[in-house]
């Protein structure tokens, strides 16, 4: 293809090895010529997203089963650290200790939504939202209840 065709009103401009029609139109053409080299560059924004999720459940999980609770609570969101702390009057590694949250395995399926993704591991599902300093886990130990929402035994506030 050697042109892109953009219609702005009834005033065609033709961007590409064609000749524009009209100077008021050239920062609309390169608009689109620079979103047209977004879209086909790819740019990896959701790629990095999913694999940032993904990294950061890995993580989690990982922490989790080397009982290595102090990273494992480096990886909760904000809320979700202090809700444990205020329930089980504790602080978050031994408090984190104490839950009933098994070795949940490999990543099987990774859903991202903007800033929240959903992690399918095969005996656990997190549930994490991204921050400044990366993506962390809001819930834990989650399982799927039909039409109803997730259960889950760890969860922020």
């Amino acid at each position: 293809m050697d042109a892109i065709v953009l219609l702005r009103g009834d005033q065609p401009t033709v961007v590409g090895n064609r000749v524009r029609r009209g100077a008021r139109h050239r920062g609309s053409a390169v608009m689109v010529a620079g979103a047209v080299a977004m879209v086909l560059c790819g740019c990896g924004a959701p790629a990095a997203r999913l694999e940032g999720a993904r990294q950061a459940g890995r993580a989690f999980e990982q922490a989790l089963g080397a009982a290595d609770y102090p990273r494992a609570c480096a990886l909760l969101a904000p809320r979700t650290r202090q809700q444990l702390e205020e329930d089980e009057h504790q602080p978050c590694g031994s408090a984190l200790r104490g839950q009933d949250l098994a070795a949940a395995g490999e990543v099987y399926g990774t859903q991202v939504y903007g800033r929240q993704a959903l992690l399918r591991l095969r005996k656990d599902t997190l549930f994490l939202s991204q921050f400044k300093d990366g993506w962390k886990v809001v819930t834990a130990g989650c399982v799927p209840q039909g039409d109803k929402p997730y259960r889950c035994s760890l969860k922020g506030g």
